[in-house]
C-alpha cells in the first residue's frame, strides 16, 4: 500500500513540468517616431471617429452593410469558430473521459461445449452494465503544450478577423472614394466637351462670317469628338465601381446601381490623421499579432512533439456490473470494478521522434521569421503610405494652382482669338492645356483620398 502511495505521489509531482521551450515573445524594433509623421498630427487612431470625419452618412450606412454581411468576413468568422472548437476539444483532453456501456448477450452451446458434454444448460445469457473511465497523466506537459498551442491559435484566429475587417473596411472605402472621383472626371470630361462644342460654335461662325477657314472647323470638331471619347471609359470604370461596392456588402454586383448613380463630389474637408509611435502601430495591427501567436503556437507544438520522447502513463477505470439474469445487475454479488495503470513508450522509435522534433523546430524559426518580417513590412508599409499621402497633398495643392492659371489662359485665348490677334491653334493649344489639367486636378484628389485610406489601413492594420 505504501509503496503504491509513492507511485502515485511521485506521478503527481511529475504532472506539474513539461518540456519544450516555454514561449517568450521576441523582441521588435520600434523607432521613436516615424519619419513621415513629423509633419502629422500626435495622437491615437480611432476608425470609428476617423470614418466620421468625412461627413458621408452613405459611406458610413455602406461600411456598416460590409461589416456585416461581407462573405469573406463570414468565412474568417467561420476559422474562429473552428479554432473555438478546436481549443474546447484540447482542453477537454486533459480531463478523463467517461464512457458508459451496457450488453445483453445470449449464446447456444452445442453438446460438445456443455459441461459435462450433453447434459449441462444449452444456453448462457450475460447482462452487463458498467462506466468507464480512462485518464492520460499529462506528466510531461504533452496535452497542456497541445492546448496552450490550441489557445493561440485562437487568438490568431481573432487577430485574423480583425485583419480581415480593417481590410474590408479599406476596400470599401477605396471603391467609394473611386467611384466618387470617376464621376467628377465624368462631369469635367463633359464640361470640357461643352466648352469645346462652345468654340467650335465660334469657329462655324467666323467661318459663316468669312474669317475662318474649314480646317479649324474640322480640327475643332475632332477635338470634340476626342473628349467625349472619354466618356465611355468613365462610365465602365464607374459601374465597375458601384459593381464592387456592392459585392463587398454582400449584395448582386447591380443591386446599389440607384442608390450610387447620383453624382456625389470628392469630400472638401479631410479627417485629420493622428499617428502615434511605431511601437503603439505595432501594437495595434492585428497581422502583427496573428504572427506573434502563431509563433507562440509553433513553439509550443515543439514541446508536443519533445513529450514523445517520454513515456504515456494512462489511468483507466471501470465499474460495473455483470449477471446472468437482469434482476441480479446492480447487486453487490455481481459488482465488477478494475483499476489499470498504463504506460506507453515507444522507446524505440527514437530516431523518428527527433525528427518530428526537428520539424518543429524548424516550424518555429519560420513561425519568427515570419512573425519579423510582418513588422518589418508593417513599418515600411506606415512609413511609404505617410509619405505618399503628404506628396499627394503638395501635387493636388501645385495643380489646383496650375488649374486656376489654365482656366485664365483660356479665357484670354478665347478673347484674343475672338479679336482675330491669335489663330485657332493657340486657342485649342489652351484649351486642350485646361482640359488636361482639370483632369489631373480631380484625379490628385482623389489621390490625396485613397492615399489618406491607405494611411488608416497601414496604421490600424491590414497588410498590402
Amino acid at each position: 500500500m505504501l509503496k503504491a502511495f509513492t507511485i502515485t505521489g511521485l506521478l503527481f509531482l511529475l504532472a506539474g513540468c513539461a518540456v519544450g521551450p516555454d514561449y517568450e515573445k521576441p523582441s521588435t524594433p520600434e523607432p521613436a517616431e516615424f519619419e513621415a509623421g513629423r509633419q502629422t498630427v500626435a495622437g491615437e487612431m480611432n476608425p470609428q471617429r476617423f470614418w466620421q470625419g468625412f461627413d458621408d452618412p452613405l459611406l458610413a450606412q455602406l461600411i456598416d452593410q460590409t461589416l456585416a454581411a461581407n462573405h469573406d468576413l463570414a468565412i474568417a468568422v467561420a476559422r474562429y469558430d473552428r479554432a473555438a472548437a478546436l481549443l474546447y476539444g484540447a482542453e477537454r483532453n486533459q480531463w478523463p473521459s467517461l464512457t458508459a456501456s451496457g450488453s445483453a448477450s445470449e449464446q447456444h452451446l452445442a453438446d460438445i461445449e456443455q459441461s459435462p458434454p450433453g447434459t449441462g444448460p444449452d444456453r448462457i445469457q450475460r447482462y452487463q452494465v458498467g462506466v468507464a473511465a480512462e485518464w492520460e497523466l499529462d506528466l510531461f506537459g504533452r496535452l497542456r503544450r497541445a492546448t496552450e498551442a490550441q489557445r493561440a491559435e485562437l487568438e490568431a484566429a481573432g487577430a485574423d478577423l480583425g485583419t480581415v475587417q480593417v481590410a474590408l473596411v479599406g476596400q470599401l472605402a477605396s471603391s467609394y472614394f473611386e467611384l466618387r472621383g470617376l464621376q467628377q472626371q465624368y462631369r469635367v470630361v463633359q464640361q470640357s466637351v461643352e466648352l469645346q462644342q462652345q468654340s467650335l460654335d465660334i469657329v462655324e461662325a467666323r467661318l459663316d462670317a468669312g474669317r475662318g477657314t474649314d480646317f479649324d472647323v474640322v480640327r475643332a470638331r475632332a477635338q470634340v469628338e476626342r473628349t467625349s471619347a472619354e466618356l465611355p471609359r468613365l462610365q465602365a470604370g464607374i459601374r465597375a465601381a458601384m459593381h464592387r461596392i456592392a459585392v463587398l456588402t454582400g449584395q448582386p454586383p447591380v443591386a446599389l446601381v440607384d442608390t450610387l448613380s447620383p453624382a456625389v463630389g470628392l469630400p472638401e474637408a479631410l479627417p485629420e490623421i493622428p499617428v502615434d509611435t511605431p511601437g503603439d502601430v505595432l501594437r495595434r495591427r492585428p497581422d502583427i499579432a496573428a504572427a506573434e501567436r502563431r509563433l507562440a503556437a509553433a513553439t509550443a507544438r515543439e514541446g508536443v512533439a519533445t513529450a514523445d520522447l517520454f513515456p504515456r502513463f494512462t489511468l483507466a477505470g471501470l465499474l460495473g456490473s455483470v449477471a446472468a439474469d437482469t434482476s441480479d445487475l446492480l447487486s453487490g454479488p455481481a459488482e465488477s470494478r478494475r483499476v489499470v495503470l498504463g504506460i506507453d513508450w515507444t522507446f524505440l522509435d527514437h530516431d523518428r521522434v527527433r525528427a518530428r522534433i526537428e520539424a518543429a523546430g524548424a516550424d518555429s524559426r519560420a513561425a519568427l521569421a515570419s512573425y519579423q518580417q510582418a513588422v518589418l513590412v508593417a513599418l515600411e508599409e506606415a512609413e511609404t503610405r505617410l509619405v505618399r499621402y503628404q506628396q499627394a497633398q503638395e501635387r493636388e495643392g501645385r495643380l489646383e494652382r496650375a488649374m486656376a492659371d489654365a482656366e485664365t489662359a483660356v479665357e484670354l485665348a478665347r478673347t484674343r482669338y475672338e479679336q482675330g490677334l491669335i489663330g485657332y491653334f493657340e486657342l485649342l493649344a489652351a484649351e486642350q492645356e485646361f482640359t488636361t489639367t482639370r483632369d489631373q486636378a480631380v484625379r490628385s484628389r482623389t489621390e490625396v483620398i485613397l492615399a489618406m485610406v491607405d494611411v488608416y489601413r497601414a496604421l490600424v492594420g491590414a497588410p498590402g
